[in-house]
């Protein structure tokens, strides 16, 4: 059985995220540390993931949680110190699980020393943002907005120029037209690889594209176009990869693609152009807004979520490009609560979207607290988050003239700190994260926690499972990809195949029962590999198959 050098360095590996802010506090705080992670390893190895992605712990204001960088080479005294760092690298590779650093680079703090020279006037660092003078009004150079609200330019200190920020006004978008910057960036990867670092995310790599000469948008959706994807960031990827990372075969790259397209991701990973790994991309997780807009509350497009997932696969398996896969992040709401039934099946929503994402094509990623079901918090006021864009929404909602109760729902259910509230280790007040009031509290830890699911839980038993299907299974690691009943209003199915394996996939996402009627071709003898619910003892495959409420199995054909 053959699969590709990449499939085989690829296709077996799981990628597990940590939010540090909020995974385990040793020194009382109330905040997640390195210490933390450290104290909680044997968990991490019980799961058998191979690698952690960590989000930023470096030095930083933490205005945008940490994607504020001020200086890329320390530890954030929040979170711990380099000597923690390097402890914790070397217990992990002790058990060969690996580390994956969070790289911003499409900006940095306003904090960072390089927009402090460029303040103070000094010609080489304001080179590396940006900077532009007014219109002949005294407007912003362009009506280019932010993605957290409001105009994407502030003014530079007292001068009458202007800065780029396409995020916060304190994350300065850095000019990567300036090869010192790219230098920078090459120089910043090459430092952690030294430290063992053997993976790197870029965050929103595929923004840094801007054009030297900046122009007016004439609408939301044509703006993007006009700083995302564009050409110059292969050109960019494939520097950056030569200058650092990819001097090591085994380091693992992931680019976070805004509004990219299945043209692009694949470019940017087939292995042959010496850019990334593989894309993270989220058209699959728009698919519960309403004509784009997030803060709208709808009903998430089945339909829609289908053809994006099986255009994807199709396309990247077809031309040689990598997927990342996932459903959650910390920068979206559980997934388990958009897509699945938190209150009547929790735990079957859970495995049916783990086993329909697991044994697709690509590498999945499990981000803190999904492997136990965990859900989105139940807060009841604005106060209670942290996150700026989701304040800043709920603000420009009011304005909008949102009354307050709708307004507060909607972020409610769209909001990035859904997923950020503490990992629930126990059925303490502060779900056993923290011994005091942490910086952003848990609401359900008396029913999801880690220590009543490994005692008597079924998810965390389930996410083993599939993980070690991923790692002897070839046809999973590798395999091709095939949609099926796509015109099925309930169920997700595919085919995966590999020389004469064929292996089969069906999850219904709904929680009423219904019925999948196979053609010949997918029927016949079986070997079950995985599903969320006892299965009848078939002697072979029957001509159909009912699916009870977010049933998901996984069979292969035996031929």
């Amino acid at each position: 059985m053959s699969i590709t050098a990449q499939e085989q360095n690829l296709g077996r590996k799981v990628i597990y995220q940590i939010y540090p802010k909020s995974f385990y506090d040793s020194n009382g705080d109330g905040i997640g540390d390195l210490q933390g992670i450290i104290a909680k390893i044997p968990y991490l190895k019980k799961l058998n993931i191979d690698m952690i992605w960590f989000n930023p712990f470096f030095v930083s204001p933490q205005n945008d949680n940490g994607y504020d960088i001020a200086d890329y080479y320390q530890v954030d005294p929040l979170f711990g110190t380099m000597a923690d760092f390097e402890e914790l690298a070397q217990k992990l590779s002790a058990l060969n699980i690996s580390i994956m650093l969070d790289m911003v680079f499409n900006h940095c703090s306003t904090s960072h020393p390089w927009f402090q020279k460029a303040l103070a006037g000094d010609p080489k660092y304001r080179a590396y943002f940006y900077i532009r003078p007014p219109k002949q009004d005294g407007t912003a150079p362009t009506n280019w907005q932010s993605k957290f609200g409001g105009s994407a330019w502030g003014k530079f200190g007292t001068s009458s120029d202007y800065y780029l920020h396409l995020y916060d006004p304190t994350q300065a978008d850095l000019d990567w037209h300036n090869p010192d910057v790219r230098q920078e960036a090459a120089k910043i990867v090459n430092f952690w690889r030294k430290k063992g670092v053997k993976g790197f995310r870029f965050d929103v790599i595929n923004v840094t594209g801007k054009q030297t000469i900046l122009r007016d948008s004439t609408d939301p959706l044509q703006e993007k176009k006009l700083y995302t994807d564009t050409p110059v960031v292969h050109t960019y990827l494939k520097e950056l990869n030569q200058a650092s990372f990819g001097q090591d075969p085994e380091i693992v790259t992931v680019g976070e693609m805004s509004s990219t397209t299945v043209a692009n991701s694949i470019a940017y990973t087939q292995p042959q152009n010496h850019e990334l790994s593989m894309a993270f991309t989220f058209h699959h997780l728009k698919v519960d807004y309403q004509n784009g807009n997030k803060w709208q509350t709808v009903p998430f497009d089945f339909m829609k979520l289908k053809k994006l997932l099986f255009e994807w696969q199709h396309e990247l398996d077809l031309h040689g490009g990598w997927n990342a896969l996932f459903w959650n992040n910390h920068d979206q709401p559980r997934a388990l609560n958009r897509f699945g039934d938190v209150h009547k099946y929790r735990e079957k929503s859970a495995e049916m979207l783990a086993l329909a994402l697991h044994l697709l094509r690509g590498t999945p990623f499990i981000y803190q607290g999904e492997e136990l079901g965990m859900t989105d918090p139940t807060y009841s006021k604005i106060s209670s988050y942290h996150d700026i864009e989701t304040r800043n929404a709920y603000h420009e909602l009011l304005q909008a003239g949102y009354p307050a109760q709708k307004a507060f729902k909607a972020v409610s259910l769209k909001s990035r700190d859904n997923s950020r509230t503490p990992m629930q280790w126990t059925a303490a007040k502060y779900a056993g994260f923290s011994q005091v009031k942490p910086w952003l509290l848990p609401s359900n830890q008396a029913t999801i926690n880690v220590a009543h699911e490994l005692a008597d839980g079924e998810i965390f038993a389930f996410y083993q499972k599939l993980i070690k299907l991923r790692k002897t299974e070839d046809i999973i690691a590798g395999g091709h990809f095939e949609a099926l009943f796509a015109t099925h209003p309930q169920v997700f199915a595919y085919r995966r195949f590999l020389e004469e394996e064929q292996l089969i996939v069906l999850a219904n996402f709904y929680g009423k029962e219904t019925v999948v009627k196979l053609p010949p071709a997918l029927r016949g003898t079986f070997k079950l590999l995985l599903a969320n619910y006892p299965i009848p003892s078939y002697s072979a495959v029957p001509a159909q198959i009912k699916l009870r409420p977010y049933e998901a199995l996984a069979f292969k054909l035996i031929l």
